[in-house]
């Protein structure tokens, strides 16, 4: 049987003085050249579980933003090309600088967004996603705040990831949490 490999972490963050812009970024090619796929199916099984799961908490469900996808998923796949793990982006960049390009905050009153990362090798099931997500208090935090409204999920599989995946075969989880108003 294979080893199974998970980690987790988790961020949010109320505020941002900056914002600047970027293009979505779609999966293209890790350094290795190993092909990064997403996982759609995964990131909808996702989402619907999480709702589940609030709604048995007494919350409203997410609502999926196109923005904070496109956040996520420039996240997940520029961890699996580069082979690190954190919110903080490649270049030490501040996690909610990296969301804030795609889910700005400019011309709303209030502006929060929160993140939950993890990584397991080989993959990750969305039953196991959700359960190590709710065993963390501080994923379970974002996952069960009452002041987000907005999530993007990313779910990528790299057959070989390089840096702290070692060249394993890795899927790699962003959920950016949003509000803005």
């Amino acid at each position: 049987m294979p080893t199974v490999l998970a980690f987790l972490t988790a961020a949010a963050v109320a505020f941002a003085p900056a914002n600047h812009s970027a293009p979505q970024q779609r999966v293209v090619q890790n350094q290795a050249n190993a092909r990064i796929q997403v996982s759609k199916s995964l990131q909808s099984e996702l989402l619907r579980q999480i709702n589940v799961v609030r709604a048995q908490h007494g919350l409203r469900a997410f609502r999926r933003s196109s923005r904070l996808g496109a956040a996520a998923n420039q996240h997940s796949v520029s961890m699996a090309q580069k082979g690190y793990f954190s919110h903080s982006s490649a270049d030490g960049g501040a996690f909610w600088r990296r969301i804030a390009t795609f889910y700005g905050y400019h011309g709303y009153r209030q502006w929060s967004v929160g993140e939950n990362l993890l990584w397991s090798s080989p993959s990750v099931s969305t039953a196991g996603a959700i359960q190590m997500w709710m065993k963390s208090p501080e994923h379970r935090a974002n996952l069960l705040d009452r002041n987000w409204r907005e999530i993007g999920l990313s779910a990528v599989h790299a057959e070989s990831a390089p840096g702290v995946y070692h060249g394993d075969a890795v899927t790699i989880v962003t959920a950016d949490f949003g509000v803005r108003y």
